[in-house]
Formats: C-alpha cells, sequence, structure tokens
C-alpha cells in the first residue's frame, strides 16, 4: 500500500536550462505488450521506470514472459508469441495503471486459461465496462465487480471473432484493448472513432511487422498473424512535459527547453490550445524516434488570455486538462470547457478535484457536467487535496509557482505512477518545492 505524502510547494523562480523528462508511459505499456506477443527478443530504450509500467511487467513475468533490465530505463523482453502465454493461479495486479488493464483485458480474452485483474483502490472504481461490452461482442467472457469495475475475471478457451465497432466515445485505450483482442480473433476487427484518438498502438503493431490499415479515427487488423520482435525508442512523454510547458508560460522570466517530447497530434492538443491562449511555445529539431514524431519544445513566458477550448481539441489533451486549468488560473478573463466529462472518471474526478483547488486557492472555478468555467485570477496559498491523482499533484505544484503564499499539496504519493523523480527535476528547473 502506498504511504500517504505531501508536498508544500511556493513560489520558486524563472524557469531556466534544458530538460528531459521520463519516457512515454503509453508508449512503454504498449511497447512491453506488443514485446510479449513477438517472436523474438525485443529492446525498449527510454522505458519508463514508473510504478504503472513496472506493474504490467509484473503481470507479464507471471505469464511467462521473461523480462530483464539491463540498465535503468532499458528492458529486455523474451517474447514468447501470440500463442505462448502461460497462465497464472494469482491475481495479475495493475496497481494504478488503467491503461494496463484495458489493454491487458484485450490481450488475454482470447487466451487459453483464466485471468483475474485487479489494482489498486483509485482503480478498482473506475468503469471497465467501456472495454468488456466490446470484448463481449467478439466472444469474451468477463465478469466485473459491481458497477462494472473491477476486479475483472476473464474465462479462458473463448474463441474470438472480428468485430466492425464503432466507439461511443473516444478512447485510445478501448481501441487498443479491442485491437489486441483481435490479434486472435477469426477473421478482421475494425474500430471507428467520433473523434480520433492516439495512434500508439496502431504504430507500434506496424513497427512490430504486424499489418494493420489505419488513419485518424479508423484502425483494422486481420486475426491470425505473427509479430516480430524490434528495438523501441520511446520518446519523452509529452503529459509529463506538460507541466514544464505551463509553467513556463506563466512564470514571468522564464525560458525553457523540453528536449525530445513526443508531439504525436494526436497528443498534443494542449499545445494548440496553449498558443490560442498567446502561448510562445516553438517546436525545434523536428525528427522520428521509434516511430513516433518528436521535438524540442522552447517555452518562454508569455501573458495568457482565456478562451473557449475548441471541444474538437478535447480527445488530443484529455490527460492535460489539469495543467491546462492551472494555465486558465492564470490568464485574464475566462476560460471555458465543454466536451470533457471523460475527466470525470480519470485516477480522479478531475474536474471536481481541480476546481474544488483552484477555489482553495482564490479562484473562481464554476464546474459544469462535461466542463468548468475559470476565471482567471490572484492565486493565494492554502490547501489542496490531490486525491491520490497524479496529474492534479503535479498540476497544484505548477500553480504554486504564481501562488502569494505556501500552498500544501496532500496525497501525492501517487505520482510515482508516472513521473518518478517530479520533484528534483522541478527544482533542478526552478521551481519552489520539497516534500511535506
Amino acid at each position: 500500500m502506498t504511504t500517504r505524502q505531501d508536498w508544500i510547494a511556493a513560489l520558486g523562480g524563472p524557469l531556466h536550462g534544458s530538460l528531459v523528462v521520463p519516457g512515454d508511459k503509453s508508449v512503454s505499456h504498449r511497447a512491453l505488450m506488443l514485446g510479449a506477443l513477438a517472436d523474438g527478443v525485443t529492446e525498449v530504450h527510454g522505458f519508463l521506470e514508473g510504478e504503472d509500467t513496472c506493474a504490467t511487467a509484473r503481470v507479464l513475468g507471471q505469464l511467462g514472459v521473461r523480462i530483464e533490465s539491463p540498465a535503468p530505463q532499458v528492458r529486455r523482453i523474451h517474447g514468447v508469441g501470440l500463442d505462448g502465454l502461460r497462465g497464472s493461479d494469482a491475481e495479475l495486479d495493475c496497481g494504478n495503471a488503467g491503461t494496463g488493464m484495458r489493454l491487458l483485458a484485450g490481450l488475454l480474452a482470447g487466451q487459453a486459461f483464466d485471468s483475474v485483474l485487479v489494482g489498486d483502490a483509485s482503480l478498482s472504481q473506475r468503469p471497465m465496462r467501456r472495454v468488456t461490452e466490446p470484448l463481449a461482442a467478439m466472444g469474451a467472457r468477463i465478469d466485473t465487480g459491481p458497477g462494472g469495475v473491477p476486479p475483472l475475471r476473464i474465462h479462458g478457451g473463448q474463441s474470438l471473432s472480428g468485430i466492425a465497432y464503432d466507439l461511443p466515445v473516444a478512447s485510445a485505450q478501448v481501441k487498443s484493448a479491442v485491437l489486441l483482442a483481435g490479434l486472435g480473433a477469426r477473421g478482421t476487427t475494425t474500430v471507428r472513432e467520433p473523434h480520433p484518438t492516439r495512434d500508439y498502438t496502431e504504430r507500434m503493431l506496424a513497427a512490430f511487422g504486424y499489418p494493420i490499415d489505419f488513419k485518424p479515427g479508423f484502425a483494422s487488423v486481420p486475426g491470425g498473424h505473427r509479430l516480430v520482435a524490434t528495438r523501441v525508442e520511446v520518446p519523452a512523454d509529452f503529459s509529463s512535459a506538460a507541466f514544464f510547458v505551463v509553467a513556463a508560460s506563466i512564470i514571468p522570466g522564464s525560458d525553457l527547453v523540453l528536449r525530445s517530447v513526443g508531439v504525436s497530434p494526436r497528443r498534443t492538443g494542449l499545445l494548440q490550445a496553449l498558443r490560442l491562449m498567446g502561448a510562445d511555445i516553438e517546436e525545434t529539431d523536428s525528427r522520428e524516434q521509434g516511430g513516433e514524431p518528436v521535438a524540442d519544445l522552447r517555452v518562454r513566458h508569455a501573458p495568457l488570455t482565456g478562451i473557449e477550448v475548441p471541444e474538437a481539441l478535447v480527445p488530443d489533451m484529455i490527460d492535460e486538462f489539469p495543467a491546462l486549468f492551472v494555465a486558465a488560473a492564470c490568464a485574464s478573463g475566462r476560460t471555458v470547457v465543454r466536451g470533457a466529462a471523460e475527466l470525470r472518471v480519470k485516477e480522479s474526478d478531475r474536474i471536481g478535484t481541480m476546481a474544488a483547488g483552484l477555489r482553495a486557492l482564490g479562484i473562481r472555478a464554476d464546474e459544469r457536467a462535461d466542463g468548468v468555467v475559470i476565471q482567471g485570477g490572484r492565486l493565494r496559498g492554502g490547501e489542496v487535496d490531490a486525491h491520490g491523482d497524479h496529474r492534479v499533484a503535479m498540476s497544484f505544484a505548477v500553480a504554486a509557482q504564481r501562488a502569494e503564499g505556501e500552498v500544501r499539496i496532500r496525497d501525492v504519493a501517487n505520482v510515482a505512477t508516472s513521473f518518478p523523480g517530479f520533484v528534483s527535476l522541478a527544482t533542478q528547473a526552478g521551481f519552489g518545492l520539497r516534500a511535506g
């Protein structure tokens, strides 16, 4: 069980220098899973050494996959092929990793053995029917807890058939779970989305040599082919970089460079939203790394103005909204967010948690069912509760850099799930931040 921790954050200095944030969590999860299903040995470089990704690695180890760690941020995965996983009598603990659990549900749905996926207290409250229902349409048998939450009890020995599935709500995790199940299904599995979401799974399947047809909002895989081991270079995680992008934008005198950040257009809606607010963000040295577009981001302080966030950007910045809310609090005028009901079912209710914390710091934040209206103003010191949500905790650490007094941020231990070393990197850049 994770020990409860607090931070004390306060006004630091302008952010300067060059930072490298940890590897992309979404890419790291998928590299582990596809490497496990591939024929041969896959090497992953830039792997995120976070609790979520390590939980996925432990689960795969329970399923008979040998994963070595010859150096920090490196994993060597000895693939067992699509039909080589072995069942485990023990529960498969995904910790806090919603991505891990949803993708593993797809990966395990057509296996010959039974599996039980469990998680921590936070993950055990997150909705899973959005994954189990399309998998059931393919022929899977998966029981959930009351209300469609974990644990997920996956019955083995089911024969899966490919389906054409129209996602009711855009979700890269649900799309990926269905595609992973489709690898072992009869026929072809096709997923269509109401809005294009992140295409990590599609790009990585192609990198592992699997025949896949995809374009924004559409992906299709035939069952019964093989994956071939490869080398995966994990870019720096845009969601982790986002906190520093916002911080450098709102802290006067800042001029910060973030190196080798993944900038997939399905991931970087935040950059577009911040630029609409007046942010000064420059992308340089654009290139590809491991099949993913990357760039260096130079961010300089600029006065921000509130906007109505275009709903078309919402799917491309769903994990970055807590950071955007802080930018909105520091902007002049009003920022309106709509179409983001998905935020209600993340590690916390991110609309409610962020709005309550901003109000505690003197900012007007009016909740809506699918969004929030934030009136920019002056942040004061105070106390906020992150409710065990890593992105909320880091967002309030950013907000405190503009506050007129100290901010105590409660329940921050889960930052280790996605960004181990955040405090040391933030203080290196110029944050005022310490353990409380």
